[in-house]
Order: C-alpha cells, then structure tokens, then sequence
C-alpha cells in the first residue's frame, strides 16, 4: 500500500474511531489491565527516545511526527527547543494544544496534515514515535531518503519488531472488537531495513537503541543519521 493510502488510512482511524481511546490512554484516567501495559510502555519509549537527544536543546528546531497528544513535544519544548509538532488528525491535535501549558506555547507549533511534508522545512533533529509503524521497507527507504538532508542530525524513530512474540500478539489482537484495534502496523527487521538504505544510495547510519517490552506494547528505538 502507497504511503499516502496508508497516511489517509491511519488519519481516519484516529480522527474518528479512535479520538476518546488515545485521550484516555494518554492521561492519568484509569484503563484497563491490557491499556495500562501499553501505557507504560509508551512512556518508557518516550523516555529512551529523549534520552538520545541533548538535555540542553536551545537554538534547536525539532520536528515531533506523528505528535499525538503532544507529550512529547512540550518535553522537547521544556529543553530549549523550537518544535514543530505535526500529526494527521485534526482531533488529536486539538487535545495536544488544550494540553500544552501556557508558557510552552511559543516554543510549539501544532499542526494537522503529513508528518513529512517538506513545506515543514528543515530540522536538527526529528523524533518520531510509533507514526512510522504502518509503512513496509519501501515505503520507510523513500521516506528516510527524502528527508536525509532536511534533518541535519539525528531522526529517533520506532518500529514494530518482527519477533515471534509480537507476531503472536498480534494475531490475539485481531480477535479484538474493531474499534479497539489500530490500523494494521507492519513488522520489521533492522538489518533488513538497513541493507534495503545502503542498496538505495541512503548514506545515513540506522542503529538500533532499545526495545521496549510491555505486556502488548511492543517497539523498537532506532536512531538514523547523526553520530551515536
């Protein structure tokens, strides 16, 4: 599937399925046994992803894809950092500028629309959590080509990893109601996806950080380009 069928594909689940699940999931409110391992992992992920970045980001640009609630972005604003913070769904960004604390604001820039349109221009650094697990091997070598020289420094994203364990999950999942499934994410193998770069000309280094684990939370930190 072309990126931007699955681009539109992922906009329409979580403007208008799934809008009431990720602000739920995203806030102290309670959930349930299986969402609060999901949770947790997703902070922790937050967490591994900003600890590759400097503590001290003043003078940076940095492009949050696929912000979500804006977590994320108000972190990196907290560090000094100019952010831009793109996701598709309108509904979703709304719930990120009604989160964001008042003396952030200016160093944030919410948006609805593609996470990489190049109109965004040019960052030192980009992060990108869990926005980049629905696309296959093509799809990432074109994005990550295209955007090698608009990000200066580091590009921090995740990815599903093909493991036994998530396949195996993943098949549970699918028993799931609908409405409590999200669009179908594609596992992937780092060496794979790095040799796949290296074919296409991409002169970018892909490196594995961490794998997080969390009940049916599974991700894999990769960092591409800049220097570890």
């Amino acid at each position: 599937m072309s990126y931007d069928a699955t681009r539109d594909r992922v906009e329409h689940y979580f403007d208008r399925t799934a809008t009431q699940t990720w602000e739920r999931l995203t806030s102290d409110a309670p959930v349930s046994g299986i969402r609060a391992t999901v949770r947790a992992g997703r902070d922790r992920m937050r967490a591994v992803m900003l600890g590759q970045l400097p503590d001290d980001l003043t003078g940076c640009r940095i492009l949050d894809a696929g912000c979500g609630t804006g977590a994320k972005a108000v972190a990196l604003a907290e560090r000094g950092a100019e952010v831009v913070a793109v996701d598709i769904a309108p509904e979703i960004i709304k719930i990120a500028e009604a989160r964001c604390p008042d003396h952030l604001r200016r160093r944030i820039t919410f948006t609805a629309g593609d996470m990489m349109d190049p109109a965004h221009g040019s960052f030192d650094h980009a992060v990108a959590m869990d926005s980049m697990i629905y696309y296959d091997d093509a799809t990432l070598v074109s994005l990550l080509k295209a955007n090698e020289r608009r990000i200066r420094g580091k590009f921090i994203f995740t990815l599903a990893p093909k493991t036994p364990l998530l396949m195996a999950m993943f098949r549970v999942g699918k028993l799931f109601p609908r409405a409590d499934r999200s669009p179908v994410m594609v596992p992937h193998n780092t060496h794979k996806l790095a040799n796949d770069l290296r074919i296409a000309g991409v002169h970018g280094r892909l490196a594995e950080v961490e794998r997080v684990t969390s009940g049916f939370y599974i991700s894999q930190c990769l960092r591409f380009g800049g220097r570890p």
